[in-house]
């Protein structure tokens, strides 16, 4: 009897650490599918397959699906499903917005506008990648720094580079025997050719109040030495550097040789007047050479050459345009999701996009690639790889939307005259660290 009670004892015992065991188990797997983390860990065993989402806007270049297939074929353990986002870039921010609010798991990667990283970080939508960088040996010094620094933020590398835009300046062969060195060289050209051949104009820009309008800021303002925000996110605005090249872009925007109505200016009403033949000279991002160059739209065709923008005190500078390219915080995968991103970012990567997608690559030694330049001869020019050499991110803030608003109002006050550049300085130099998120 007694042995009876003693194996019924036993039993019960055993039966007792059998279902902590299980609870252990399961409290462990839980943990180690902590999306947060960003662990290794979380990855999949060798030879299970896994699915990852890729999402970013429209491509219709095929760029993206020639990508994934060779990322597939050279990691058979992973599959990639691209989701395709909305191709307005705002609509695409707040899709992103709305689903990372709710820590969704649903995409992995995503492409991320320049302007975006500090902002992503800040909310922790986006995971940290030095780790990885580190134990991948990946040498940032070889991508574009202005990339680099825009996807700073808090002293840790929260995207990859993946393609670049910068502000550049085009202009006629026809007219112009050589690119102006500095912007009082632009003004005296400008000045000169307008009314040539049929030139209504010496100069286009964008200053409409919107986002084109900071760009063109930004371009003046570090040409000359200054900057909006520095490095350490402290806000610099209000300093004779930053002033002296604010100055500069007012008179040239009250000049008499860009159109009387230059601040409702955007994109497509500066490269429609170029392309028309109506000026020399013309600020604008890469896409101005092939639309400049396409024979059913332009009447410039074969007389268009680009430079870097002007320089100022302190030399050449462009504003940084482009994407990157980063992994969702709350990915259950992030390891796969870093292969796929190491990829997209690599020589490898990026030159798959150059040729089929004609984007720019962010390391600067695929330019001497000639299956590259073979594809895209434009990118093998001189003055091309100069300007985006020259790129300089906008102002790296969690709240970048409001801090451009802020340099939007008061730069177009002072073209405008109701603000001299020193008072739209100390305005935004206020309003800015009001705005600030420390």
């Amino acid at each position: 009897m007694r042995i009876l009670k003693n194996s019924k004892l036993l039993f019960i015992v055993l039966a007792l650490i059998l279902v902590l065991s299980a609870c252990s188990s399961s409290n462990n797997s839980s943990s180690n599918s902590n999306t947060n983390s960003g662990d290794e860990n979380a990855s999949s065993g060798e030879g299970e397959k896994v699915t990852i989402v890729y999402a970013r806007g429209k491509d219709a270049t095929g760029a993206t699906d020639a990508m994934i297939e060779e990322f597939e074929k050279q990691n058979p353990n992973i599959d990639v499903e691209f989701r395709e986002m909305p191709t307005d870039t705002g609509a695409q921010h707040d899709a992103y917005v709305t689903m990372l609010n709710a820590e969704s798991s649903e995409i992995d990667v995503f492409d991320i506008d320049v302007i975006w990283p500090a902002e992503f970080a800040q909310a922790g939508y986006v995971l940290p990648l030095d780790r990885f960088i580190q134990k991948d040996s990946i040498n940032m010094d070889d991508y574009n720094q202005g990339p680099v620094s825009a996807a700073t933020f808090n002293g840790k590398q929260w995207a990859m580079p993946k393609f670049i835009d910068a502000g550049m300046l085009f202009y006629r062969t026809d007219l112009v025997s050589e690119a102006p060195k500095t912007w009082d060289d632009l003004m005296t050209q400008a000045s000169e050719l307008k009314g040539q051949d049929g030139t209504k104009f010496g100069y286009l820009m964008q200053a409409k109040q919107y986002e084109g309008l900071v760009t063109n800021a930004v371009e003046f303002v570090a040409s000359y030495g200054g900057a909006f925000i520095d490095e350490n996110g402290e806000v610099v605005i209000n300093s004779p550097e930053a002033i002296k090249g604010l100055s500069k872009l007012v008179e040239i925007a009250n000049s008499d040789f860009v159109p009387g109505n230059i601040n409702t200016f955007t994109e497509v009403e500066s490269h429609t007047a170029f392309i028309e033949g109506q000026s020399p000279f013309i600020r604008n991002w890469p896409y101005q050479y092939a639309l400049a160059n396409d024979e059913e739209q332009s009447k410039i065709v074969g007389n268009v050459e680009v430079a870097p923008l002007p320089e100022g005190d302190a030399g050449s500078a462009a504003a940084l345009g482009g994407w990157m390219s980063a992994i969702n915080n709350f990915s259950e995968h992030p390891q796969e999701a870093w292969e796929l991103l190491k990829f997209m970012t690599s020589e490898e990567g990026q030159k798959i996009d150059a040729i089929v997608g004609s984007h720019a690559p962010t390391l600067p030694a695929l330019f001497d690639d000639q299956e590259i330049i073979d594809a895209n001869p434009f990118f093998g020019e001189e003055g091309f790889q100069t300007a985006l050499e020259a790129a300089v991110s906008r102002p790296v803030a969690p709240n970048y939307p409001e801090i451009s608003e802020i340099i939007q109002i008061h730069v177009s006050k002072a073209i405008a005259g109701e603000e001299t550049p020193e008072e739209a300085a100390a305005a935004m130099e206020k309003e800015m660290n009001e705005k600030l998120e420390k």
